[in-house]
């Protein structure tokens, strides 16, 4: 593809539906901007109903947006019916026509653009050799597994060579190791592409895995906006840090705040940490700490009692009790650890540096 690389603008975009139960009118994806770059793969992340479909079908154009402007490029399309959008989308069912092979599925929208025959031919089989698919051209779709399926749904978008490929929960019918496989092979044919490409999911590993840059949407609303190190270890709120791996959420107090730092009390231990929210002196305060950033000693920060202590393989999973808040450590390589059983005291170790508050 060597067209020019167009990204996707959304700016106040809003849809709205009514509740067929109560009759009200309620906002799907409500005042909604996005500014996805050239090239990039972002994903659209949430749970069920948080508006991430509903944002990808307007930007293909199977629904409109009652409020704001979609852009493709420099080009305004809400007035663009989806076959006149420079886009093409992999669907959840993969929509492969039945009584075609291989090659007439991947060929059907070049047909309908009516190419000539010899470079649909060669459009196609280069296409099927970028997805791992030549060789397979006169298979019917019904004699393919899940993941060659998905491969063909996957060569028919690109072949058309969009600007912008849309990907509506593609791997949701897969067995879990055939995810893991096909995300890791679909980011590898995006980089040798070069396509921006908008990816819908409610899976947090999925999402962190292949992305450039997530977006975290909660009840029709965008949360957060990062690279997927920046989601993990900067969550701009309880939600983000809860969605997004397991978190831990200690209530404390600022004692004080200047610069970037601030001096914390829990549980009347005191302790400086990175001040990434502002707090000010005096205010109560939510920490988070992630599992994986805690362990527990004979000496330490907080002193705990384990209510919960299990052999996982490659780490030692406990729970704690801190006061009256539960925490979650996971303890990893604990081979040559000391393990500490259920009704033992303990104290809870963190790098203050990892820890933020909200």
């Amino acid at each position: 593809m060597d067209k020019q690389k167009k990204g996707v603008r959304l700016e106040h975009i809003s849809k709205i539906y009514t509740d067929p139960k109560t009759g009200k009118e309620f906002y799907a994806v409500q005042d909604t901007t996005l500014d996805i770059e050239p090239g990039t793969f972002v994903t659209l992340l949430g749970p069920s109903g948080c508006g991430k479909t509903t944002t990808l079908r307007m930007i293909a154009g199977f629904e409109s947006p009652d409020e704001g402007e979609i852009y493709l490029g420099d080009e305004a399309i809400n007035a663009l019916t989806p076959n006149k959008r420079d886009t093409a989308m992999v669907f959840q069912s993969y929509a492969l026509l039945p009584h075609y092979n291989v090659f007439d599925n991947v060929a059907y929208g070049l047909k309908i653009r009516k190419l000539p025959q010899d470079e649909i031919k060669e459009r196609v089989m280069n296409i099927l050799k970028l997805v791992e698919m030549d060789g397979m051209e006169s298979r019917m779709t019904n004699q393919l597994s899940g993941g060659q399926q998905q491969r063909v749904a996957l060569a028919r978008a690109l072949v058309i060579e969009p600007s912008v490929l849309l990907f509506d929960e593609p791997l949701s019918n897969l067995d879990a190791k055939l995810r893991v496989t096909m995300r890791t092979e679909i980011r590898k044919i995006q980089q040798k592409v070069g396509i921006t490409a908008i990816y819908v999911t409610h899976d947090q590993s999925e999402a962190m895995s292949i992305s450039d840059k997530i977006i975290i949407m909660s009840k029709g609303k965008v949360e957060q906006i990062g690279t997927p190190r920046e989601i993990y270890y900067h969550p701009s709120s309880k939600f983000v840090a809860d969605f997004i791996g397991e978190a831990n959420f200690l209530k404390a107090h600022v004692v004080s705040a200047s610069g970037d730092k601030a001096m914390i009390d829990v549980v009347g231990r005191r302790f400086e940490v990175n001040n990434f929210a502002m707090a000010k002196q005096g205010d109560d305060a939510t920490l988070v700490i992630r599992p994986e950033g805690a362990t527990l000693s004979e000496e330490g920060i907080l002193e705990g009692k384990v209510v919960l202590s299990t052999f996982m393989g490659s780490y030692q999973y406990y729970q704690m009790m801190v006061g009256d808040m539960e925490i979650q450590i996971t303890d990893y390589n604990p081979v040559n650890r000391r393990i500490y059983e259920v009704g033992e005291k303990a104290f809870l170790n963190f790098d203050p540096r990892g820890v933020y508050i909200l």
